[in-house]
């Protein structure tokens, strides 16, 4: 049996999974201390001032330590494949909680596919439609018969996202959008994008103070929001993805850091090469695993306490 490291679960209370089930994504506040907010926002700013320093900061360029700019303007910087750039960075993607709570919607066991984060203030303009109102560019990462699925009358999907703001975010600070319940429908986009642009009640904003994380599955139509304040946004995300799939953001991770990564945690970044996804579902009634967990050293995490310390990866 592989070795794999101690986390919570479920993850969620019942209201949060409940908040999930209904809308497709729920936004879980406080899942990072102040500190641990700065710390990660400091890391970000090194990084993006790292990859601004390279001639090249596109993807086929040398990279800072694995990242590039996949957007690259002067009110918008995406860095991508930043999973390894920094161990505060990597501790985000590996922290015990987050992840537990992406498996919990999934369903299974997680792997780690993509990795990045967005800095980012008021754009020069908007994309406004006919009747005066803003238009975002909603689109989805899974489609619904392939990327879904019902166990024990809970929605799961096998692509989820943890996108947490470094940055408070009000309702003109460009919160994530979203329409709520579209993780469940599988009609043409359009069809979806009209009716939610006739009652825009469909479409929510995230609005949560730093620290806060946005739990959603990749079913979900989801956008940027439109930042009319003069604050700029800071986020990171992490996209976990059942074992089966592959590392697809932006290569493979460079052979002196799969050498510190630890047995325990061999899965969350490899997967495996086979169906052995390992199971992982919650009835609703269940109480949340409340055991504190941190940002911490990712690679530290303790072994789970029933499982040797000596067992292969």
């Amino acid at each position: 049996m592989s070795q794999t490291f101690d986390r919570p679960f479920p993850a969620l209370t019942a209201a949060q999974r409940l908040h999930f089930e209904v809308h497709g994504y729920v936004v879980v506040e406080n899942t990072l201390t102040p500190d641990e907010v700065t710390a990660l926002k400091d890391a970000l700013y090194t990084l993006r001032d790292g990859i601004n320093a390279l001639k090249d900061r596109s993807a086929g360029g040398p990279r800072c330590r694995g990242a590039y700019h996949l957007t690259d303007q002067p009110h918008h910087t995406f860095m991508a494949s930043i999973v390894e750039a920094d161990p505060v960075i990597t501790a985000y993607a590996t922290h015990p909680r987050l992840v537990s709570m992406s498996e919990e919607v999934m369903g299974g066991e997680a792997r780690i596919v993509e990795m990045n984060a967005h800095i980012n203030s008021r754009p020069p303009r908007w994309d406004m439609g006919e009747d005066g109102q803003p238009r975002y560019g909603f689109h989805r990462g899974a489609d619904i018969p392939y990327g879904a699925h019902i166990q024990d009358g809970l929605y799961h999907c096998s692509f989820v996202k943890t996108l947490t703001n470094l940055t408070d975010l009000g309702p003109d600070d460009g919160g994530t959008v979203v329409i709520a319940g579209s993780h469940k429908i599988d009609v043409p986009q359009q069809q979806i994008l009209d009716a939610a642009y006739a009652d825009r009640s469909l479409i929510h904003q995230v609005v949560a103070p730093a620290g806060s994380t946005l739990l959603f599955c990749e079913t979900l139509m989801h956008a940027t929001g439109w930042i009319r304040s003069d604050n700029e946004r800071v986020i990171i995300i992490t996209g976990y993805g059942s074992t089966m799939f592959p590392y697809w953001d932006g290569g493979t991770l460079s052979e002196a850091f799969c050498e510190t990564i630890p047995p325990q945690l061999h899965a969350l970044f490899h997967g495996r090469a086979h169906w052995t996804r390992g199971p992982r579902y919650r009835k609703l009634s269940e109480p949340r695993d409340d055991r504190p967990f941190s940002l911490g050293r990712w690679d530290d995490r303790p072994v789970k306490a029933d499982e040797p310390q000596g067992a292969g990866a």
